[in-house]
């Protein structure tokens, strides 16, 4: 893909305007004003793939550009003002749509063109081993004719060993900032792995957390679920991001190196995303898996309170009928315990045996009563 070069004379009528702008931004950006520090990271402009200098302010990097005729300036940005992105878009004529989804962030992965530039956002991704999380980050990258500017709106990525590698590779780098797109591409991509890996490895303590019966694993399985969400908005949109960069190969003349180094990228995003998309139906799979166990448990729980809910009920059954049998003695023998004059049984000589007999025959009813009904 070769871009287009823009044309001198517009760069000569916003030069002025864009060094003033350049340096109200560094101004901003000394120690002296509220940001504490600068947001260029580092800025290099390169001839025939090699260094030629790396200025200290972006209206220094603007100057040296020009008097490198044939030359590249690759600007990396970390949070920057918007002064400083006023005076890019001036410098480079960037469009003010992707000026402003440059400053304000939270964009999806896309790439769009402006007339000679090309506007691409990528998601990256990194795992943080101590939390088990996936941290995502956002990165803007402005290709032009002869400039690269990235605009990064948290730590990852980390682009200083996209730098270093196109610097030990001038070859590469020589073939201009197409080359450099594709490297930081790559660099995206190839941050995927560790994600997958540590993902996999979450997964694989999920299942044995299920079957363990951890009742805290139900919320891991959907923290993991919302980040796989995530992680699909980062590289689903990223398999047609690369499939349109090579849709143009023919077009705009692409070296056949890049185009190698892109099918290659290509496959690698495309692996990943299948890894991703397997991922997430795991994760449904495991929590169904879960669910179902904690059903399970759930009802063994419920059925033993049951059984042990009967087992109570048997024993108060025999404590309540032995109460009974025991109750009609205690009632024959308080009547007859009275002692009132007028108790016609008091006088009778068969009186206390009948008593007794009594006594005996309502206990021996009432213990096969409750013999028949399984109370006793």
């Amino acid at each position: 893909m070769t871009l287009p070069s823009r044309k001198h004379g517009r760069r000569r009528r916003a030069a002025e305007a864009a060094e003033a702008a350049a340096e109200a931004a560094s101004a901003a950006a000394s120690p002296s004003a509220p940001r504490a520090q600068g947001s260029v990271v580092q800025a290099s402009v390169y001839r025939d793939g090699r260094k030629v200098t790396s200025p200290g302010t972006l209206a220094e990097t603007y100057r040296r550009l020009r008097d490198e005729p044939g030359g590249m300036a690759w600007i990396g940005l970390h949070r920057p003002s918007e002064g400083e992105l006023l005076s890019l878009a001036a410098e480079f004529d960037l469009h003010e749509l992707a000026v402003e989804d440059a400053l304000e962030a939270h964009q999806r992965p896309k790439l769009e063109r402006y007339g000679d530039t090309l506007f691409v956002v990528l998601r990256a991704a990194r795992y943080l081993d101590a939390l088990e999380e996936v941290e995502f980050g956002e990165l803007h990258v402005f290709v032009g004719a002869d400039f690269l500017i990235t605009v990064r709106h948290s730590a990852a990525p980390d682009l200083s060993a996209v730098r270093r590698r196109m610097e030990g590779n001038p070859e590469l780098l020589a073939l201009g900032p197409e080359a450099v797109l594709y490297a930081i591409l790559d660099a995206v991509v190839d941050g995927y792995a560790p994600v997958v890996a540590g993902v996999q490895n979450d997964i694989d303590e999920i299942e044995t957390e299920v079957f363990r019966g951890d009742p805290a694993v139900s919320r891991r399985i959907y923290e993991l679920s919302r980040e796989m969400v995530e992680f699909q908005r980062a590289t689903r949109p990223l398999v047609g991001i690369l499939h349109n960069l090579m849709a143009g190969f023919t077009k705009y003349g692409t070296d056949e190196e890049l185009q190698r180094y892109l099918r290659d990228v290509a496959d690698h995003v495309t692996h990943t995303s299948e890894r991703v998309d397997g991922f997430r139906q795991a994760l449904t799979e495991i929590l169904t898996v879960n669910a179902t166990l904690v059903t399970q448990q759930q009802n063994a729980e419920m059925r033993a309170l049951a059984e042990a809910g009967f087992a109570q009920n048997e024993e108060i059954k025999k404590i309540s009928s032995w109460a009974a049998i025991l109750f009609a003695p205690t009632l024959v023998g308080t009547i007859y315990g009275m002692n009132f004059d007028h108790m016609p049984e008091l006088h009778w000589v068969g009186g206390y045996p009948f008593a007794i007999l009594l006594m005996a025959a309502v206990c021996t009813s009432l213990y096969f009563i409750f013999k028949r009904r399984d109370w006793l």
